[in-house]
């Protein structure tokens, strides 16, 4: 099985947070649209024989196009790819887009998973973020969803704000369970370069919240949304029974993708391929001819790397004997010896043969995982 990531780089405005690839420049959509469709076509046989299991729009906005764009881009995928039945097709949508016109449309499309960017139900945070909606919109977004038919909810929420007090924290954890949603995507705030948030940290205009103060954030977040019957499959994500989002699991447990749009990702088990981070070159390219995308093939050790740091991320964690067998005892006997502290520190624990990184070691983890990476 394999998936398909379809970039939407349009946005009204930024948010001060986000160093996602993305454009303001909505004049071009439609030819964008005919764009990622000329790029399907020309990478049909990437994914080999395998039936596309997912559909991810992501952005960007993905709520800016059209419905009907979107409905379009599906059939032309099922045209050209082997297609599994019960396909999770999501897409990712801003609050204020979701009105009832637009679910409306948007029922007449395959379209049975929604993610929406709530980000935080206080206007003020809200309005730091430079985010278009306020918190009535927010709510009143996943009610409008659930009243259309669709089934399949995600939020994401965004905690570790400057000067954000646990008790803020706890009623915007409280107000997501409220809505009773099936997944949660919890974000600590990242000081990106090259972001507006990122200048005002070193403008001195803003102060980033302390490491204590954070990891009791992501503590409460764990422990209310589990005591709510979420279950933490993943480091930044939550669930309910049989609602994990299959399409990003996939990116964890080494399945194939296809990226398409600037700056999409594509991984086909032996190598990744990026595409152009610009809307007119991607366009011109792919229109065109000419190349837009850069490959890099995969060698033992970054194939290590990825299956460890990817496993990690993870409530399955990593199994020992796959080590063994993909990579050999070299790879083993590394592993061990780089895990070792992290196992006694509480960090990581071991449990037969398969390693999983603990609540203590969750909050840590690019530190245990930079440990575990093989360096030549």
């Amino acid at each position: 099985m394999a998936g398909i990531y379809l970039h939407i780089p349009f946005c009204k405005k930024r948010c001060i947070y986000c160093d996602f690839y993305s454009t303001t420049d909505s004049d071009k959509r439609s030819l964008y649209v005919e764009a990622l469709k000329k790029e399907l076509e020309t990478r049909k046989d990437y994914l080999g024989n395998d039936a596309v299991e997912t559909i991810y729009f992501g952005g960007g906005t993905p709520s800016q196009l059209k419905p009907s764009e979107v409905g379009s881009l599906i059939t032309h995928i099922k045209s050209l790819f082997a297609t599994a039945d019960d396909m999770e097709i999501t897409i990712e949508a801003n609050p204020d887009d979701i009105n009832d016109s637009y679910l409306q449309e948007l029922s007449k499309t395959d379209v049975n998973r929604i993610s929406i960017g709530i980000q935080s139900f206080d206007d003020k945070r809200l309005k730091f973020l430079n985010r278009r909606h306020d918190s009535r919109q927010a709510i009143t977004a996943v009610e409008r969803c659930r009243r259309h038919g669709l089934k399949n909810i995600s939020i994401d929420l965004i905690y570790g704000f400057p000067g954000e007090t646990m008790d803020a924290w706890s009623e915007d954890i409280g107000k997501a369970i409220a809505l009773d949603v099936d997944h949660i995507s919890a974000y600590h705030i990242i000081y990106e370069e090259g972001t507006p948030l990122h200048r005002l940290l070193k403008q001195h205009a803003i102060c980033e919240l302390d490491e204590d103060a954070s990891l009791g954030q992501f503590k409460q977040l764990k422990s209310t949304l589990e005591k709510a019957g979420y279950i933490h499959y993943e480091i930044s994500n939550f669930c309910k029974p049989g609602r994990h989002s299959r399409h990003n699991t996939a990116y964890w447990q080494d399945k194939k993708y296809l990226g398409c749009g600037p700056s999409a990702h594509s991984y086909d088990l032996t190598s990744r391929r990026w595409n152009v981070s610009d809307l007119s070159i991607y366009m011109d390219k792919v229109q065109n001819g000419g190349t837009y995308s850069t490959e890099e093939k995969l060698d033992l050790a970054t194939k290590y790397n990825e299956y460890v740091m990817l496993s990690l991320r993870t409530m399955w964690g990593l199994r020992l004997d796959t080590i063994s067998s993909r990579f050999g005892k070299r790879f083993l006997d590394f592993f061990m010896k780089n895990a070792q502290r992290h196992i006694d520190d509480g960090c990581l624990c071991i449990d037969n043969g398969n390693v999983r990184l603990t609540t203590k070691g969750i909050f840590v983890s690019d530190g245990v995982m930079s440990d575990l990476m093989f360096v030549e």
